[in-house]
């Protein structure tokens, strides 16, 4: 295990995202939103964002919502299904979490972020409301529940036809649900904050099935066995009608192509839509295309009013336009950078298997930062038959693993000779760039960076990517 602080010539930039560049209204948003319970700090119970609700009038009633929850793949899922609608003429508003870069990204309408003046505003709008429920509450609004209200008071503002809305943590008791979805999306479930879901995937499938209302249709991927058990348990409680990813829709089939993949995909009234590109890698994204299809066909009545499809032209353009920043998403080449937000075994194992088939690299070099309340174990296991380095630093949040614990494990799983570690991350990257290089094939190398959302948007934005 070494440590480098020497320069070298690939120097990544410093971050277009400091607070002096933002509006003042929008920094002072963020402080004030800063103070209060992070996203990881959680009391179960809706009573909070209930009352909020209350006094703002129901907001979240005033368009029908698509509800997506899972352990893995919610993001992408949710962006997929906000072009499906975009390209049916509908308006659209996306909440989803956390953000990449910046606070704004998580509240979108017709697929662009809200603008900085719109956060300013929508935070503004609501902040006298705010103040009530937090004085008649034993506990305050928490950040997530704040901007969870924002987001659905901006919806129907704005106002959209259908919201799209991704739940934070679990399902039943997420602030995001006090909405009443029309249709419900559960991504696969696997093992994450097992201290607050459960040990198991049934136990974690408690929470996620929660936000199966009654006479919705829930939208399921497959899923582990006591997983799949509780989802359609709860779903016949419920009187939910449930479509099922390998039975009433699915992937039948999926090549490797320049810059994504091809796919067929079935829908739930029969349909096939075939030759599908989309420009993203990995089996994962060919699964969450086929869940999102799904999803908009249900929205539509597909499969359960009546047969037949949706537009498959209309089904190409959307799904050819869809991208998902930081989810193997290349940033650099020569050596190619490559940004994956994996931060549990489940969805590292995925980045790894889609990298071995989409990527021809001849040495990959990991950059990996960590919340310390992961399996961190897990993640780096996942990763080891793939790198043959990595690069041990740290993120700017509280809940960054220490860069010393963090390396002290990686060398339990790749030995001391394949770890170096780098307190800062912009040094970790130019770090990771010139092992890359000694391989001395530019075409063939490569470096990944990931371990955490926070990780892939503070490099995101020290590789000047945008947008």
């Amino acid at each position: 295990m070494s440590s480098s602080a020497e320069q070298n010539p690939y120097t990544v930039r410093p971050s277009s995202a400091d607070p002096a560049d933002q509006p003042a209204g929008l920094r002072d948003i963020e402080a004030e939103l800063a103070k209060r319970w992070p996203e990881n700090k959680l009391e179960p119970s809706l009573d909070r964002i209930s009352a909020l609700m209350d006094l703002l009038g129901q907001p979240q009633r005033a368009y029908p919502s698509i509800h997506i929850t899972g352990t893995n793949g919610k993001t992408s899922t949710a962006r997929m299904v906000e072009q499906l609608l975009n390209a049916f003429e509908l308006r659209t508003g996306r909440y989803t979490s956390p953000h990449v870069e910046s606070v704004t990204e998580r509240i979108t309408l017709d697929g662009k972020p809200i603008s900085e003046q719109g956060f300013v505003e929508a935070y503004r709008d609501i902040e006298p409301y705010i103040r009530m429920v937090d004085e008649t509450q034993p506990i305050p609004l928490s950040f997530f529940e704040v901007l969870t209200a924002m987001a659905y008071a901006a919806f129907a503002d704005a106002p959209v036809d259908v919201a799209v809305v991704e739940v934070g943590m679990g399902g039943s008791w997420d602030a995001t649900n006090v909405i009443d979805g029309v249709v419900s999306v559960i991504t696969p479930i696997s093992l994450d904050h097992t201290d607050k879901l459960g040990d198991t995937t049934g136990q974690i499938a408690v929470e996620k099935s929660g936000i199966i209302k009654p006479g919705a249709l829930a939208v399921v991927s497959q899923q582990p066995l006591d997983a799949a058990k509780t989802i359609l348990e709860h779903a016949v409680r419920v009187d939910a009608t449930v479509a099922r990813e390998g039975m009433e829709f699915g992937v039948l089939h999926r090549e490797i192509a320049v810059g994504g993949q091809l796919v067929t995909l079935r829908g739930l009234g029969g349909a096939e839509y075939a030759d599908i590109f989309l420009p993203l890698h990995g089996e994962h994204q060919a699964h969450n295309a086929s869940l999102a299809l799904a999803a908009v066909e249900a929205f539509f009545g597909i499969g359960a009013a009546r047969e037949g499809g949706l537009d498959a032209d209309k089904v190409r353009q959307a799904l050819a336009g869809v991208s998902s920043p930081g989810r193997l998403e290349v940033v650099r080449r020569s050596p190619t950078i490559v940004l994956d937000a994996a931060h549990n075994p489940a969805g590292a194992q995925v980045t790894a298997a889609a990298i071995g088939e989409a990527f021809a690299f001849t040495k990959l070099v990991g950059v990996i930062a960590t919340s310390g309340d992961k399996d961190v174990s897990g993640v780096l296991e996942a990763f080891e038959p793939i790198l043959s380095e990595v690069v041990v630093t740290q993120n700017s949040t509280h809940r960054a693993m220490a860069v010393d614990a963090l390396a002290a494990q990686a060398v339990e799983v790749f030995g001391e000779d394949r770890v170096q570690v780098e307190p800062n991350l912009a040094d970790a990257i130019d770090a990771a760039v010139t092992l890359a290089e000694d391989s001395g094939d530019l075409i063939g190398a490569g470096v990944l960076i990931t371990g955490s959302v926070i990780t892939v948007g503070e490099a995101r934005l020290l590789l000047g990517r945008r947008g």
